[in-house]
């Protein structure tokens, strides 16, 4: 028997059944490549934290909320839009309808539950308003009085925010550094919104004392506060798209690491918000708060004062703002304006968010690189 002609014709046999299995396993990984493509759509349903404004299931969203936002906003039980999910984690978009109006009904049938295969998905609230504190507000916790160097997310504002028989103020939120100095970052309405001299004979000006606590936590007395900061005029509203505002710190009064009372040090390295992201902040009337972010790429509309219980100054409608869920204003409430959205870890989280208006479902953030970009400005953190 001639082994070496028997070995040739095996090796010639497998080398056969090697190029017959090569060309199945080509196929079918062309096959399989086209699967993958053909479901590709369903990334729609990838896990929510996954989604944010880069994803292309958010942009589709995007595309179509951009032809018919500024249309639906023109009726003024439409307070915005912004890019949710439904309950299986696809994206829609989502439309908030002022609950309390009385034609909600009628504009609720007349929306479309479609728009170029996108679903619409309507939230029925109240009216988004920026959340500056009066008296009336009954903060509870982060309002005491704190011997310097002073822990930030406490309350505190702009020291002569009284009129019309009310004080005002907000949270003291985050520190950030522009050029060699450090400021507290807060909102425009915390800090300087007193436009007009009406029911207090004076303006916010730059050089004003910022205090900790604010008027509201010290039965309208400044004399029960401390200056911590000094106010630098940005303006940032009504012209920007942003609500921000920064006072310059006193020498010794504010922890230069930028502590924030309950969650310590922060990243100086901010991140873009995802939705299903954990989110938490500090803030002065409901302290230490968690809650997980519902929208993004938020159109949404916000009435001013012009001072403290003041008339109407402006409405101001923002875009691509961060919603996150708010259900019986337990996340975000009056008082809480200016804190700082950070991710839920444990240590040194990276900031997402500058928080400045809500309704009892629903609360908004700045983007925060967006204020930093408008500031000139940098977080301080680890």
């Amino acid at each position: 028997m001639d082994f070496p002609s028997i070995t040739l014709q095996r090796k010639a046999a497998f080398a056969r059944f090697a190029l017959m299995l090569n060309t199945i396993f080509l196929r079918l990984g062309k096959l399989i490549a086209g699967f993958a493509f053909m479901i590709s759509p369903m990334a729609m349903a990838l896990p929510p934290g996954l989604l944010d404004n880069n994803h292309p299931a958010v942009q589709a969203v995007i595309a179509v909320q951009k032809t018919v936002t500024d249309s639906w906003m023109q009726q003024p039980e439409v307070l915005g839009t912004a890019v949710s999910v439904n309950e299986s984690g696809t994206p829609v978009l989502a439309v908030y309808v002022d609950r309390d109006a009385a034609k909600a009904g009628d504009v609720i049938r007349d929306l479309p539950k479609n728009v170029r295969g996108i679903d619409v998905q309507v939230h029925l609230t109240d009216k988004f308003r920026s959340m500056k504190g009066n008296p009336h507000g009954g903060g509870t916790s982060h309002t005491a009085l704190q011997t310097p160097p002073i822990q930030l997310g406490t309350s505190g504002g702009w020291s002569k925010d009284l009129a019309n028989g009310f004080c005002c103020g907000g949270t003291l939120g985050s520190l950030v550094q522009i050029g060699r100095d450090q400021y507290i970052l807060s909102n425009y309405h915390v800090f300087e919104s007193d436009i007009v001299s009406g029911g207090n004979n004076t303006v916010a000006t730059t050089g004003d004392p910022i205090i900790q606590p604010g008027l509201i936590d010290v039965n309208c007395n400044v004399n029960g506060a401390q200056t911590v900061a000094t106010l630098v005029k940005k303006s940032s509203l009504p012209n920007s798209n942003v609500d921000c505002s920064v006072g310059k710190v006193v020498a010794g009064q504010v922890a230069s690491n930028g502590s924030i009372l309950e969650i310590g040090t922060i990243s100086r390295n901010p991140v873009a918000a995802s939705i299903g992201q954990a989110v938490k902040k500090s803030g002065r009337t409901t302290g230490l708060s968690r809650n997980s972010i519902v929208g993004l790429n938020a159109t949404i509309s916000v009435t001013y004062d012009n001072e403290c219980a003041g008339g109407t100054a402006f409405t101001k409608t923002f875009t691509g703002q961060i919603v996150v869920g708010n259900k019986g204003s337990k996340f975000l409430n009056s008082g809480d304006s200016g804190s700082l959205m950070v991710e839920d870890v444990a240590t040194n989280p990276h900031p997402i968010g500058l928080l400045y208006a809500g309704s009892s479902t629903d609360a908004i953030a700045n983007p925060i690189n967006e204020v930093l970009s408008f500031l000139g400005a940098t977080m301080v953190g680890q």
